[in-house]
Order: structure tokens, then sequence, then C-alpha cells
């Protein structure tokens, strides 16, 4: 890509997790399941979202935005990186390397963004339950979504705008399983403080102020449950949290130690196990934890998928 940029690097060439052939194949089929079960699971819920209508609320209308984020956030990065496991094609264009980039910092923070607007609705839920159809109505939820995905594309919007302005001229090897900004901005030939500023203080002002949020609606949560005087009563409010908090927990752990800590080489290790955790693992374990610690979500599963087999076996036998 030769231009006003002075970019003479067309292609990229992803290292991914290992170089050793027995571990790649190895990578290769775990990965493949998780990215199945992330596929598989993430559809399960999105459908029966759409369908119950007794999870038209808006708990559920939050979790289906998760599970669609999760579905195409996975997909932005992990296809291309079983391909460079599976055959060895690790190059990627300048071009797909920056729309890789604006997808996955796009979906990734309306992810965290999502997960924040659900502590909101769990805290309205818990604390203040007689306002809750005023206070979660469905403009409301509407607004509060639709918020969350344009923040999301405009904070998507700087790093791979930036990045593209940058002159890349011999170096084209990203340390990395995709083309995260870090790595990508040490292969530049010119000074990079602007951009890597932007990605400490905004990212980080993201992820710190999200999840401070949603620790604080949880010290609400909490106390309101300590003046609850039944411990039955406790648990079943609590119990509306656990898998929300289980995911949030995840998600943060991964993502500060992959974007508050410096850019350097012996942090690269470090981060590609968080990337791995957030795209690979992460959406596939969504699903699971929101069925298994979800009777209403449990509930309309068996109904539907037990539903239909009734409807096969009556088909079957005929008049």
């Amino acid at each position: 890509m030769e231009g006003g940029n002075q970019t003479s690097v067309t292609e990229f060439i992803l290292l991914g997790l290992t170089s050793i052939p027995h571990l790649k194949m190895f990578f290769f089929i775990i990965f493949f399941i998780f990215f199945l079960f992330n596929l598989l699971g993430n559809i399960c819920i999105l459908t029966v979202v759409i369908i119950d209508l007794h999870l038209h609320i808006p708990m559920y209308f939050f979790l289906g935005n998760l599970s669609f984020l999760d579905i195409f956030y996975s997909s932005a990065i992990v296809p291309k990186m079983l391909a460079g496991l599976l055959i060895e094609d690790n190059r990627i264009s300048f071009q797909s390397c920056i729309s890789q980039m604006f997808f996955y910092h796009f979906l990734g923070c309306t992810d965290a963004l999502i997960l924040t607007s659900m502590s909101y609705d769990r805290y309205v839920a818990i604390c203040n339950p007689l306002r809750y159809n005023v206070l979660m109505a469905k403009s409301v939820c509407i607004l509060l979504a639709s918020s969350c995905w344009v923040i999301g594309f405009v904070y998507s919007l700087i790093h791979p705008i930036l990045a593209s302005k940058l002159p890349f001229c011999k170096l084209n090897q990203i340390n990395h399983i995709s083309c995260e900004i870090k790595p990508l901005l040490k292969l530049a030939c010119a000074d990079t403080y602007l951009n890597e500023s932007l990605v400490t203080i905004i990212s980080g002002f993201l992820a710190v102020s999200t999840f401070l949020f949603i620790f604080i609606t949880y010290v609400f949560i909490c106390t309101h449950l300590l003046n609850i005087r039944s411990s039955q009563g406790r648990r079943k409010a609590f119990s509306a949290c656990t898998s929300h908090l289980t995911v949030v927990l995840l998600y943060y752990v991964a993502g500060f130690s992959a974007y508050l800590g410096p850019a350097r080489e012996d942090s690269q290790e470090q981060s590609k196990r968080a990337a791995v955790l957030i795209t690979v693992i992460t959406p596939a374990l969504n699903p699971l934890i929101y069925s298994l610690r979800n009777k209403q979500v449990k509930d309309a599963l068996k109904k539907i998928f037990l539903g239909k087999q009734v409807l096969q076996r009556i088909t079957d036998q005929g008049p």
C-alpha cells in the first residue's frame, strides 16, 4: 500500500500463539470446539429470548444484545486465527487488519457497555422494584442499548483511523492472535506516542468507568440485600445477579490484563492469553453460565426444544 502516508507494507503476518506444529493442532481443536459452543449457545439464547414472550423483559433484552455481540465479536477474530493454526495462513492485508481492529474495538466496547446496562437493570430490579416498570420501560431499554452501540461505534473509529495514517516501512510481523493495536504500533516507523497515549487514556477510561459503575451498583445491591431479614429472600434476589456477576468478572479480569499494562515485550504473551479469554472462551461460556444458573432461561429452552420433540412425535404418528 503506497501512498501519502508512506506505507510500504501491504500485508501483515499474525504470529499467533505458537509456532510449534503439534501445539497448533491442539489449539485448533480446542478453539474450534469453543467457537462452535459460542455459535450454538448464543444462537440458542438469542432464539429463546426472541420467541418466548415471558422473556420479553429488560434483563433478557440486554442478554439478547450480549449474545448477538458475542457471536460477532468472536467471529471477527477466531476464524482467521483458526486458519492460521490449521493451514498456516497467517497473512492479513493492511485493509483487513484495520477492519479487524475496528470490529474488535467496536464489539468489545459495546459488550462492556451492555454489561454495564445489565448491572443497572439488576440494581433497579432489586433496590427499587416498585418503580422498575417506569425506570426500565421499553423506551428506556431501547435508548440504553442504542447508546451502547453508538458509543462503541464512535470509540472504535479512533484507533483504526489513527493507525491507518501511520507509516509501516519494513516490519510486518504482529506478535498477537489478531491485529491488536499495541503490537501493531510497535511496527510503525514513526512516533506512536499519541496513539499509545490514546489507547491508555480512552480504553482505560472506558474500562475503569464501566467497571466502577458495575462495582458501585453491586455495593448498593449487597447493602440492600443485607437489610432483607429472610435468608431465602436474600438468596433469591442475589441469584438473579450471579450469572451477570460471573460474566463481568471473566470479562474485566481479561480486559484489564490486556489493556491497562504498558506495551512491553514481556507483556505480549499475557496480552495474547487475555485476548483468547475475551474472544474465544468467555463468549462460549456466557450462554452456559446464563442457562445453567437461570431458571427462566432453562424453562424456556426446555419448552421450545421439548415442545418441538412432542410436535415431531405427533406428526410422525400421523392421524
